[in-house]
């Protein structure tokens, strides 16, 4: 920051009523925008079932993640400039947290090939083939 102090952030546990536009936001920014995803297949209809992490940096959202009921982890999305500075792990720890405290048996997540080390380097294990 400009006057030397440090970005203050913050990961929290988002309300799909009161933060949809926020999140659709973010996500439409980097999966549609920036990753060509069609718009349809990232709107997928599953969000008010989920549960739903935001991040901050101060105060201005720059991130999302959801958790499924069947605990599949996905949506997982960080704008560009907010990248790289544990954002990312931050959400995905918070998501794992909620699935313990509802006693899912597991968690599981599909990921884009270039996120791989991201996941691993969190105690994820790719199993199955690569598909599009």
């Amino acid at each position: 920051m400009p006057d030397g102090t440090a970005p203050v952030v913050e990961v929290r546990d988002a309300d799909w009523s009161r933060d949809a536009d926020t999140l659709r936001d973010i996500r439409h920014r980097v999966f549609v925008v920036e990753q060509a995803v069609p718009a349809d297949i990232e709107c997928d209809g599953l969000d008010p079932d989920c549960v739903h992490v935001l991040a901050l940096v101060n105060r201005d959202p720059v991130g999302t993640g959801r958790l499924l009921p069947t605990g599949k982890i996905g949506r997982l999305a960080v704008l560009p400039a907010s990248r790289r500075h544990g954002i990312g792990a931050r959400m995905l720890d918070r998501l794992v947290a909620i699935a313990r405290e509802r006693a899912l048996p597991a968690v599981y997540l599909h990921a884009q090939v270039h996120a791989l080390p991201f996941y691993a380097a969190r105690g994820f294990v790719p199993d199955g083939p690569e598909f599009d």
